[in-house]
């Protein structure tokens, strides 16, 4: 399985996209508190929309008590990273694979990356850009693992309308 991991969010919009991506990739999200905002607020209502009742999602009280619970492979998005989403072989892994991303204003502690710099990644771009919006970040990294992955177990074809209804 792939989960996503907000380290500390802040923003209950960015958030509530998350919530909808990890619904339609089919993966877990997991929340590490404290949270800038509560889940209740109408913004992250409106940017999750009603995907949010069928996400599977769970709220860790910190950082050490996700580790306890969770085993796999863990991957840090940082701006300090040395290597680029596409230069990790995602296809092969057979444990949970883990994408973890910080909070909007400092990302993830030095002190939790240290422990793994080899998984520490990086989305190229360009050199006066400090950083992008954190749920565009965790769509980028998110697809390029499914896209290794050949997008298992979703579906590659239009579902509500119909696989035909362009012809139509």
């Amino acid at each position: 399985m792939i989960h996503i991991v907000l380290y500390e969010p802040e923003i209950p919009q960015n958030t509530g996209n998350i919530m909808r991506t990890c619904m339609a990739f089919d993966m877990k999200l997991h929340l590490i508190e404290p949270l800038g905002f509560r889940l209740d607020e109408k913004h992250l209502r409106r940017a999750g929309m009603d995907y949010v009742k069928s996400l599977d999602y769970t709220i860790h009280e910190n950082w050490e008590s996700f580790v306890r619970q969770n085993k796999g492979v863990y991957f840090y998005s940082t701006r300090y990273g040395f290597k680029s989403p596409d230069q990790f072989d995602f296809s092969e892994i057979k444990e949970d694979i883990y994408l973890i991303f910080g909070k909007e204003s400092t990302g993830i502690p030095k002190e939790i990356l240290r422990n793994d710099l080899d998984h520490c990644m990086r989305i190229p771009m360009n050199a006066n850009a400090r950083s992008l919006n954190l749920s565009n970040c965790v769509a980028i990294v998110a697809y390029e693992v499914l896209s290794q992955r050949n997008y298992e177990d979703l579906s590659h074809y239009e579902v509500i309308k119909g696989k035909d209804w362009l012809l139509r």
